[in-house]
């Protein structure tokens, strides 16, 4: 596992210009975000489960895709700014495969870049004009939970604090009002999502 001391960590503040920008297009999609290990990808099966429509993660179709190829995880995380920019593109990619108009939950979505930019030391302009191709209906970051290893991931646990930290803050920055989400069970967690849209729509939606 690298060293975290290797990494940037870098917590400038986003380009007060760039976050004037309007958004492009509005979207149906919901973001399920939060720090590696953070029970996404479990929320995000419960919600495929209840018919909804679901979009993985960009990082993990990489990574799971290199590793189809022949490459080893070591291989692919040797460059982590290029690994960056990469899962960037793909994300840029799966989300101009979706219609706007379409009810989908997202695990992950393009802002979430700029917490993994900010790891690297990379630009976050690099990013950041690209987080206003499309609006996000909503944003849910979810709470920390222990850090387990996939075999796909890197991280320990000062990522895993910095992104925690790092994502919700991006996203409040572009004007997201983020719905933090507790740790629960995943069901308990599932219904704490649904509830908050049913409150925010007045529909009924599952």
């Amino acid at each position: 596992m690298p060293d975290s001391s290797q990494y940037e960590f870098a917590t400038a503040e986003l380009d007060p210009d760039c976050l004037s920008t309007p958004f492009g297009v509005e979207t149906n999609w919901h973001v399920i975000t939060g720090a590696p290990s953070c029970g996404k990808t479990t929320l995000i099966n419960l919600l495929a489960g209840k018919g909804f429509q679901t979009v993985p993660e960009g990082a993990r179709q990489y990574m799971e895709r290199e590793i189809s190829s022949g490459r080893t995880i070591d291989e692919i995380h040797e460059n982590g700014a290029d690994l960056q920019r990469k899962i960037l593109d793909l994300q840029l990619g799966i989300e101009s495969g979706l219609r706007a108009i379409d009810v989908a939950f997202l695990d992950g979505a393009v802002p979430g870049s700029l917490a993994w930019y900010r790891v690297f030391g990379l630009n976050l302009n690099e990013v950041l004009r690209q987080c206003f191709h499309r609006r996000y209906a909503s944003v849910f970051v979810l709470d920390r939970l222990p850090l387990q290893p996939n075999g796909l991931r890197f991280e320990d646990d000062a990522h895993a604090r910095f992104l925690d930290e790092w994502i919700a803050r991006d996203y409040r920055a572009l004007g997201y009002n983020v719905v933090e989400v507790p740790v629960l069970t995943p069901e308990d967690r599932l219904a704490f999502v649904l509830e908050i849209l049913q409150m925010d729509t007045g529909q009924r939606i599952c």
